[in-house]
């Protein structure tokens, strides 16, 4: 049995963007991939913000698109763990109080940036006196929290981005807790992941350098650092990052249309140097995946691409994937699909094949005709040509003239499915009515 075990882990302090999704996704497929575990982490450690309708819509998203977990965890459930190490920190000099205010924060880091510095935290509270101490402490400031990083390179080997190197010593001690007690996301993902027995995390490109700050809280824990792959983020079809995609979810989507395994298709493969294709289930998707060629660059996200990407990916879905949401036969919808944008169009199909409607009749002279030699049943892939060649002969009409006067008198609408594959859908009978002008 594989000890393989990878987390997604989304704060519900929003509905589930398009960007998460994502993470999600390669996550899922990579625990699948390597035969290991998905587990679903939430982090709600914002108490004010967490609300118990984004946690229901994340799950809700998830489970729509398949990605299934086999475990889970709260972090509001754990703060006596997350406060039993932080004890344990201090004591080892690894997380210390520090007094400045925000204020005095942002001045410090302008006052570096202006002169060319990087803006690294100079550690001064380290150096406090306990009547400085005191002194802060009667003005009523409430001390936030750093970790001490310690000086050397951190590395590690990136699934996506290759090697990775910084120099602690330029890496700003990194705030772990709020001047109000509350945790910041770094340590308590840590630890997390420590116990949880996190193997793998695959994440956006900007928590690269929280990685790097990570890496020593691991170390420090005495953890096994997990394995990390960053993927590069998606931008706007606009090439930048857009207010759209922080915003565009999954229900939003499934809402216009989209199926679940064409947005896990396009996602998978969008920013690789492979082909985005449809795929029609999961272990499939997962099966194929390759984080060495993922790219560097930041992919492009168009949400309209996505929903031309999803009408090629209906024009081949089996009807075993659709039975269960679909009033028609295999045949019906084998023959409808390729000319379906999402699987709800088929209602209309459906309408037309098998409830009562008014023809259109733009050529009656044609019609006419066409009803007088439309030939008996049973019908058979010639029939249709058959019929046409016939009536093409005898009314001298061909092409436009010919063909769209007969879709409208059949299916009062301008265009669809091919004539030839509905028909045998409709039925002699319906059919014979409709060219003579009857509703039926």
């Amino acid at each position: 049995m594989t000890n393989i075990k990878v987390r997604f882990a989304p704060s519900p302090t929003g509905f589930m963007h398009i960007g998460n999704t994502r993470t999600a996704l390669f996550n899922w497929l990579l625990a699948k991939k390597l035969g290991g575990k998905f587990m679903l982490r939430i982090d709600d450690t914002d108490k004010l913000r967490s609300k118990e309708e984004y946690e229901l819509a994340i799950r809700d998203a998830l489970n729509w698109l398949g990605l299934d977990w086999c475990e889970e965890s709260r972090q509001s459930a754990r703060f006596e763990r997350y406060n039993e190490v932080v004890e344990k920190l201090k004591k080892d000099g690894r997380i210390y109080a520090c007094y400045e205010t925000p204020e005095e924060l942002e001045f410090m880091r302008k006052r570096l940036l202006n002169k060319g510095l990087p803006p690294i935290y100079d550690r001064h509270s380290l150096q406090l006196k306990p009547e400085e101490i005191a002194a802060y402490e009667k003005e009523g400031r409430r001390p936030h929290y750093r970790f001490k990083l310690l000086p050397g390179e951190i590395k590690w080997e990136d699934m996506v981005r290759g090697t990775c190197r910084y120099e602690a010593d330029k890496l700003s001690d990194p705030i772990i807790i709020r001047e109000d007690g509350s945790f910041l996301y770094h340590l308590p993902s840590v630890i997390d992941d420590v116990d949880f027995g996190i193997t793998h995390i695959v994440r956006g490109e900007d928590h690269v350098t929280n990685t790097a700050s990570q890496v020593q809280m691991f170390e420090a824990l005495g953890g096994k650092v997990p394995s990390f792959a960053h993927l590069p983020l998606l931008t706007g079809k606009e090439g930048k990052l857009s207010k759209r995609l922080g915003s565009l979810g999954v229900r939003d989507l499934r809402a216009d249309g989209v199926e679940a395994m064409a947005i896990s298709s396009f996602l998978a493969k969008l920013g690789t140097s492979e082909a985005i294709e449809p795929y029609y289930d999961l272990e499939s998707l997962a099966a194929s995946l390759d984080l060495s060629k993922i790219g560097r660059s930041q992919p492009k996200f168009d949400e309209e691409e996505l929903k031309i990407f999803n009408t090629k990916y209906l024009h081949n879905l089996p009807y075993e994937k659709v039975k269960g949401r679909i009033d028609a036969d295999e045949n019906f919808w084998n023959a409808v699909r390729p000319n379906l944008q999402k699987v709800a169009d088929i209602a209309e199909w459906e309408k037309i094949c098998r409830q009562p409607l008014s023809p259109i009749i733009e050529d009656k002279t044609l019609t006419d005709l066409a009803a007088e030699i439309l030939p008996p049943e049973p019908w058979n892939d010639e029939t249709f040509k058959s019929w046409t060649d016939a009536l093409k002969t005898k009314s001298g009409k061909k092409g436009k003239d010919l063909f769209h006067p007969l879709r409208l008198a059949v299916t009062a609408a301008g265009n669809g499915p091919e004539l030839k594959t509905l028909l045998p859908l409709i039925g002699r009978e319906k059919i014979l009515a409709r060219l003579k002008g009857i509703t039926a």
